[in-house]
């Protein structure tokens, strides 16, 4: 089995890192940082989604695995002391023994950024923002093509549905079981009264939906995807819509998405 470990860089989750490197050794597993079937992340969701862009280019290929060491997991599957039989089930997996990985597939979020500077396209597993650095953003929001509203407010979030219990739940947005493939439309303190309105409300669309978000003024923007920051000043839009590639996480036991919800909300 060739799999590499990317870690949060913490005395544990260092500790941890070396300790599967170990383990690994010892089942004959071979270390691949340019080609691997199973990345391992030790640390938190930061930590995740670090990986999950050290290795865009390879999603089709990759599954990931995470081992949680801060407060809150929420993709992680594993605790610090269970690493040896996460890799006593890699192992039995890698020898075609009767345990084999179940292959979980999320939507991702994919991004056309056009800017009078040039274009470029990304790809987001959790959210992506569009916020003001000097003031209120005025964005117009079109949906397949037609003019829904015009934004004035603190910014807008677009979040997948496993991004859907990051900052899109704490702006009221929906948790979205993600084998719902949509993406997740949420406002950020927008600005509503007699002269201005906005829908208010989180909005959910369908795989064969997009967005379109115009910049509507001369403004200064701060784009992030997950947790890759862009400020911009020349945003002419971004056009969101649901992927046609998946991230793919292996678990090697059931961890069912409302017990993650439950474990990581509720305790």
């Amino acid at each position: 089995m060739r799999y590499y470990v990317l870690d949060r860089g913490d005395q544990l989750s260092v500790d941890l890192s070396e300790q599967f490197h170990k383990l690994a050794a010892e089942r004959g597993f071979r270390l691949d940082a340019e080609s691997p079937e199973i990345v391992i992340s030790i640390g938190g969701d930061g930590t995740m989604l670090h990986a999950f862009h050290t290795f865009i280019d390879h999603i089709p290929d990759i599954a990931f695995v995470g081992v949680h060491t801060g407060h809150l997991g929420f993709y992680a599957d594993w605790q610090a002391d269970e690493l040896p039989q996460l890799i006593e089930l890699m192992g039995s997996a890698g020898n075609s023994g009767s345990i084999r990985p179940r292959i979980v597939k999320y939507p991702l979020l994919e991004l056309e950024i056009h800017r009078k500077s040039g274009n470029a396209s990304y790809i987001a597993l959790n959210e992506f923002t569009l916020k003001g650095v000097d003031g209120t953003v005025v964005a117009q929001v079109d949906i397949n093509d037609q003019t829904f509203e015009m934004f004035r407010g603190d910014g807008i979030c677009i979040s997948t549905p496993s991004g859907s219990t990051a900052y899109n739940k704490s702006l009221g947005g929906a948790m979205v079981h993600p084998t719902i493939e949509a993406l997740q439309i949420a406002e950020i303190a927008s600005i509503n009264n007699r002269v201005f309105r906005t829908m208010g409300s989180p909005l959910l669309l369908p795989k064969h939906h997009h967005t379109d978000i115009f910049s509507r003024k001369e403004q200064r923007l701060l784009l992030t995807i997950d947790h890759v920051n862009i400020q911009v000043d020349d945003l002419i839009s971004v056009r969101c819509q649901v992927a046609k590639e998946k991230v793919s996480f292996a678990r090697f036991r059931p961890f069912p998405f409302w017990n993650r919800v439950r474990e990581a909300f509720l305790g």
